[in-house]
């Protein structure tokens, strides 16, 4: 399995004021409809998402129902679906769509000349932790 082993960075547009972004991986490396995970020690993995139309989603990759890895799940619009009990997650917000119950995580991400990006400060939150000084590797689904 690859790996490629990711570095902080500013993106020299961002002011000191604004957060510090994670660069995970090429656009490209990203499959259309598929994932790729972002592991960390602390917090839980994280599935990076690229459906048809080139939106790029990051979601806690853990269903809120039973705990499926829903980097392995199939991505449908603005959705996937945990391949566990076929239960359907919001990319963008990590709702879980109706009759079914729950929320798992949602982290910012930004693609820029096409580099994906994950919000360092939130990757690094409390309840989702990771110390600035671990390394995260991102790896194929």
């Amino acid at each position: 399995m690859e790996t490629e082993q990711t570095r902080m960075m500013q993106p020299p547009t961002q002011s000191p004021t604004q957060a510090q972004w994670i660069d995970i991986c090429a656009l490209d490396d990203l499959p259309v409809l598929g994932a790729r995970v972002v592991e960390r020690k602390v917090g839980g993995n994280i599935a990076i998402f690229r459906n048809a139309s080139d939106g790029v989603f990051a979601l806690l990759d853990r269903c809120p129902h039973k705990g499926g890895p829903l980097s392995q799940g199939i991505v449908f619009g603005e959705r996937v679906a945990c391949p566990l009990h076929n239960w359907s997650i919001g990319l963008v917000d990590g709702i879980v769509a109706p009759p079914d119950e729950g929320c798992t995580t949602a982290f910012a991400v930004r693609v820029d000349a096409g580099r994906v990006y994950l919000d360092g400060q939130q990757v690094r939150s409390p309840g989702q932790a990771v110390a600035p000084d671990v390394p995260t590797n991102v790896m194929a689904a």
